[in-house]
């Protein structure tokens, strides 16, 4: 990539935000972000932030994050399962997992609860908004939002009585069902999708990519008195998915005589306590999880009887994930705002996995006690000047041990801070410069026969450099959001993969987190609104990434140094027109990405991705009834990747193959407001 155009780009994009600021109202419909440490505006937050709100969702017709993902620039994610489990921000972010440990670089919130590298669950019914917050999150979040988080909260309930009911039929055999209702400070929400999947197996005769997803949710808000406000959250998702994915001819055709599954059940709790004290705002908020996950592949993706080489096997993973978090806030100061905080993350995981391979299943007991202390404080410099300077420190102990006799007992001090210049330019303008870290912990390796000197790896830092600036223009018929940022990555936790062949032929695969020694990852975000008409406006999301490991070189292997990152494409883009007109509304939408390296092990790629979106929609007082479809040319997109060998009829021959995303999907979708 070469900045110095797009740099002119930004000169001259600066230079025409705040030369037309003058002419600006201020009634804009106002968008908060939730995921700071005080809730604010959208247009008042320095920081590189996108927020999708339930409109823009509906309007999208995503029902899980992995179908909004692909608006918002420089984003992207891995599938390997039923649905998008990994996400990465800024091209940082795991793949993929199989034991533990797993320390997430990109944060995932729903409703207050800590899902971090489960995105499984992440579904989009009834949500108020979806936040991405891109770059080290070290003073908010700490360990796991190296790259950045995703914040989604669901819609507040209303003490007036609502409710609504939602169908929706589409190809595939897919069918949702959806209903809320609300009043007295309290929402309950219930949603059911299903459909028979995108791959055919053509050994039994049926579609065995399948999926079945539930969700429950209760949502309440109180008033405890004058200054006192609680907020509870209750849900539930049941994610009952199949797990057929990968062909031999990398196509939609699968052979698999024991097809996989991808299920889990979640049951999780959130609460807020906010009161005054003493003029300060003091909040608490505690939070649990728990998560039956059962996941499990045909390793051979074949039928016994297919090829006179052909081996057979199947590969399961059973985790029961308990997750806790207390939050204590205590945040004051008009002329100073400033903020201090205690934390605490509890995980306990139990693995059992069954290999056919494996003389014994295997066992693991995995613990993570995470405490932190963290502030922030904002300084006035003068007239629209301001400093912001925070800063976490933590410390992340954990234990292992398995059933194979290994153990480990890691305990780390990592840091995090932010400093960040802030100024107000006309009425509706903000430029900021930053300065952040984030860091990951250090860890261990316990998958396989993986060789004693790849078992440890140290922990990672990542330095941000940001600038950027949040302006609406042109009597509020615009608005822009833009930043330009440089990430330099040290002692990088690469995640990598090893193929060693067994005596019978067969071959095991290890996945492994190893270390190398530098890597920078630069870019350009934008974030364009537009009306051009009184019935007719555009949108458009641009990232530009450029991504690099500088130094690399484990055991004699050096082929990463300079190459990009895994995940990591150079382009990223959403663009599109809104119509609405009366009762009827109409959008199209372009997306797209440029191809990327799917491994850290090796050099396989995938293409370059353009999908066009469209909805057509009519709403009445009481009604509205829709027509969507996605990736309307039918283009197939591939969104994970393995190099090695799995076809008997090429003798085990190492080559390519991937998992297809999404094909053209269409539908049609009905809601009905209750009286």
């Amino acid at each position: 990539m070469r900045f110095s155009p797009l740099s002119r780009s930004c000169s001259v994009l600066l230079a025409l935000t705040f030369g037309c600021t003058s002419a600006l109202a201020s009634n804009i419909e106002e968008i908060v972000v939730t995921a700071e440490f005080s809730s604010k505006s959208l247009q008042d937050t320095a920081a590189s932030v996108s927020v999708i709100s339930g409109e823009e969702l509906a309007r999208q017709q995503a029902v899980h994050l992995e179908e909004t993902l692909a608006s918002v620039p420089n984003v992207n994610f891995a599938s390997g399962a039923s649905r998008a489990r990994f996400i990465q921000l800024r091209g940082i972010g795991e793949r993929g997992q199989f034991r533990e440990p797993l320390n997430s670089s990109v944060g995932l919130i729903i409703d207050g609860v800590d899902f971090s590298g489960f995105g499984t669950s992440a579904l989009l019914f009834d949500v108020d908004q979806v936040e991405v917050l891109r770059g080290p999150q070290g003073t908010l979040y700490g360990s796991n939002a190296l790259a950045g988080l995703i914040n989604i909260r669901s819609k507040p309930p209303s003490e007036q009585f609502e409710g609504y009911v939602d169908v929706g039929v589409s190809n595939h055999g897919g069918r949702d069902v959806g209903a809320v209702v609300s009043g007295g400070g309290l929402r309950l929400s219930a949603f059911h999708t299903e459909s028979d999947g995108y791959m055919d197996n053509t050994f039994i005769n049926s579609s065995t990519n399948d999926r079945k997803e539930t969700l429950l949710r209760l949502r309440g808000d109180f008033s405890l008195g004058e200054v006192s406000d609680l907020s509870m959250t209750l849900g539930y998702a049941d994610i009952d998915n199949g797990y057929d994915a990968f062909s031999l001819d990398n196509d939609r055709d699968t052979r698999s005589d024991e097809p996989g599954f991808d299920q889990s059940l979640s049951t999780y709790a959130a609460a807020t306590l906010s009161t005054e004290v003493a003029g300060n705002e003091l909040s608490v908020s505690l939070a649990h999880a728990n998560s039956d996950i059962d996941y499990g592949y045909d390793e051979d993706w074949t039928f016994v009887g297919f090829d006179p080489f052909e081996y057979s096997s199947t590969d399961r993973y059973v985790r029961d994930r308990s997750m806790t978090t207390l939050d204590i806030r205590l945040s004051g100061g008009e002329a100073r705002p400033w903020t201090i905080g205690l934390y605490n993350f509890q995980q306990d995981v139990d693995l059992r996995r069954v290999y056919t391979f494996a003389a014994a299943d295997f066992d693991s007991v995995y613990q993570v006690d995470r405490v932190a202390a963290y502030g922030e404080i904002e300084l006035p410099l003068r007239e629209g000047l301001r400093a912001r300077l925070g800063a976490r420190l933590e410390r992340a102990k954990a234990s292992y041990r398995d059933s194979e006799g290994a153990q480990f007992e890691p305990d780390d001090n990592v840091a995090g801070f932010r400093a960040q210049l802030e100024a107000d330019v006309g009425a509706n303008g903000l430029v900021y410069l930053s300065a952040s870290s984030g860091y990951k912990a250090a860890g261990f390796n316990t998958d396989g026969t993986l060789a004693r000197e790849f078992r440890e790896y140290d922990e990672e830092t990542l330095w941000n450099l940001e600038a950027g600036l949040r302006s609406t223009l042109w009597d509020e018929r615009l608005r822009v959001a833009a930043s330009v940022f440089w990430m330099q990555r040290d002692d990088v936790q690469i995640n990598r993969s090893l193929i060693v062949e067994r005596p019978d032929g067969s071959s095991e695969f290890i996945d492994f987190v190893d270390n190398a020694a530098e890597g920078f990852n630069r870019g350009i975000e934008l974030d364009l609104n537009v009306r051009l008409t009184e019935t007719l406006s555009g949108f458009a999301s641009v990232g530009l990434l450029d991504t690099e490991v500088t130094r690399f070189d484990s055991d004699g292997d050096d082929f990463l140094d300079g190459r990009d990152q895994a995940h990591a494409p150079s382009y990223t883009y959403h663009i599109g027109a809104d119509w609405l007109s009366g009762p009827w509304s109409a959008r199209v939408a372009l997306q797209g990405r440029d191809g990327f390296f799917f491994s850290n092990s090796h050099n396989a790629e995938t293409d370059s991705a353009n999908l066009v979106n469209m909805k057509f929609g009519y709403a009445a007082e009481r009604f509205s009834v829709s027509i969507w479809g996605r990736n309307l040319t039918d283009e197939d997109t591939e969104v994970r990747g393995f190099r090695f060998g799995n076809d008997p009829r090429l003798i085990y021959d190492t080559r390519t193959y991937t998992q297809l995303g999404e094909p053209r999907r269409y539908g049609v979708s009905v809601t009905l407001q209750l009286p």
